[in-house]
């Protein structure tokens, strides 16, 4: 593709690059734009960036694409939604996958999505700084390499923060639990319950990953505690297959928990499938009503033990307050029977007990932090008003995906991979349809730039150093065509 790109004048490049933030004399120079992630939001974007023909640079801290799928989930983890919801645009899923794949089918076929549309992210490359230079109208980009401790800087027209809701494990600090004792880990560190056989866990935090936990507890033989600290909505994975038949159980001191419990799937169909569909004919507050009506059909009150609904209805309270539904995989059968135990929130810990805020003291082994994930964003995005402190724009969904001076987000939709599909689709095109724009136009450049790099380095003066070799050999001359 043919392009001439203008940069800067020397007298203002040098004056920008006079920042004690961005301190080296060598700058990379990239044509298109810097995808901040290599998960499946990043991936996407790049992909939709290939079709369109736009070189970028895509920088993931990892040493792999979808770290967190590959290094920071349980073993047991599989696909919550039916796999339609989860695929990645313009590549399905492959027929032989089953409708929820496992965590090892979904990271084969993240890979080969990379390998499809020819991604290749640097990789341990990790974002230190991004600001929008008001004196080059460009953005400014400082990163380091794990490996070695380099520290590269690189200026470019856009900028895609793909680095979602979920890049930074959230580890709440509780009273005294430097003096428990015991081995007390975050989710992302669990793996399988195998070696907890026998002993008592304390889990704390009742969203997705802490019900299958307590699960996979029960099902190594482990003793688990559930900490219900907030509210959220646990589903069923069958309607006809549950059973309604449950022993009684006796809970010490019941604290009741605001809880949605509906079900996975209806008669064999998604319940969010079948939410999404009624949602296109009828109000959320009626599908909403549809739901609870089907799971008290199904469960019965819920409020024996320990798990009271809230007001507001399941469709609502994700769309008000972010809270994702949890997806029941027999979690709550366990918790009937009193395999898993519910208690209220944590007062602080002691050598190998907690304390609850009820009174009541327990002998604990082992804790496992089911508290979610956050945002990174503004601990590396400086200067911009389009993230919130949370590290989520400001405008919500469908329209949170653009900000100002070429800065984009993809992965912040609080609507999983299919949200993040959606917001990855416009991004693609509205860069692409500004690509296609420039390129066409026959200005004349200040800088002519050879059309087939993606990168190139600029000295402290400012000059363009077409002779030079790129900074490193993963920005191949080559690029992306």
């Amino acid at each position: 593709m043919d392009r001439a790109t203008t940069l800067p004048s020397p007298k203002k490049l040098v004056s920008a690059f006079n920042d004690e933030s961005f301190s080296s004399h060598r700058w990379i120079w990239v044509t298109g734009p810097v995808i901040v992630g290599a998960g499946p939001s990043g991936l996407a974007v790049a992909a939709g960036l290939k079709l369109r023909g736009v070189p970028f640079v895509i920088l993931e801290r990892a040493n792999c694409i979808a770290s967190l799928w590959q290094h920071r989930t349980y073993d047991r983890l599989k696909l919550h939604l039916p796999k339609k919801f989860c695929q990645l645009p313009y590549f399905p899923f492959p027929q032989d996958f089953p409708e929820y794949p496992s965590k090892d089918q979904f990271i084969n076929y993240l890979e080969s999505y990379a390998r499809h549309f020819g991604i290749k992210p640097q990789l341990n490359e990790s974002i230190e700084l991004a600001k929008f230079d008001e004196t080059l109208g460009l953005w400014r980009i400082k990163s380091t390499v794990s490996a070695s401790g380099t520290s590269r800087q690189y200026i470019c027209q856009w900028i895609v923060a793909a680095t979602g809701e979920n890049a930074e494990k959230v580890e709440p600090e509780f009273l005294g639990i430097h003096k428990f004792g015991g081995d007390v880990i975050h989710a992302s560190d669990y793996k399988s319950g195998g070696k907890y056989q026998g002993k008592r866990v304390l889990v704390v935090g009742s969203g997705n990953s802490g019900m299958e936990v307590s699960l996979d507890l029960c099902h190594h033989n482990a003793i688990p505690f559930m900490v219900v600290r907030s509210s959220v909505s646990i589903k069923s994975r069958n309607l006809i297959a549950f059973s309604f038949k449950f022993p009684s159980v006796t809970y010490l001191n019941i604290i009741y928990a605001q809880v949605h419990v509906l079900p996975k799937s209806v008669l064999g169909k998604s319940t969010i499938e079948l939410a999404m569909l009624l949602g296109k004919w009828l109000p959320f507050r009626l599908v909403d009503m549809i739901l609870v009506l089907v799971a008290n059909i199904m469960f019965g009150k819920t409020e024996k033990y320990g798990l009271r609904r809230p007001c507001v209805g399941p469709l609502q309270l994700k769309n008000s307050k972010g809270k994702t539904p949890v997806l029941d995989l027999g979690t709550l059968s366990k918790i009937k029977s009193g395999d898993i135990k519910i208690l209220p929130d944590i007062k602080g810990f002691s050598r190998g007990k907690v304390q609850l805020v009820n009174g009541e003291t327990l002998d604990i082994d082992s804790v496992v932090l089911s508290t979610g994930y956050c945002s990174n964003v503004p601990s590396w995005l400086k200067g911009s008003e389009f993230f919130s402190n949370s590290g989520l724009p400001k405008t919500p969904f469908p329209n949170g995906w653009k900000g100002e001076h070429g800065l984009y987000a993809v992965g912040f939709t609080m609507r999983g991979i299919s949200g993040a599909t959606e917001d990855a689709i416009r991004v693609a095109g509205d860069i692409g349809s500004i690509w296609k724009e420039e390129t066409s136009q026959k200005q004349e450049a200040t800088v002519p730039v050879a059309c087939h790099r993606r990168c190139m380095c600029i000295s402290w003066e400012g000059r363009l150093n077409c002779s030079v070799p790129l900074l490193f050999p993963s920005l191949s001359s080559e690029g992306y065509s």
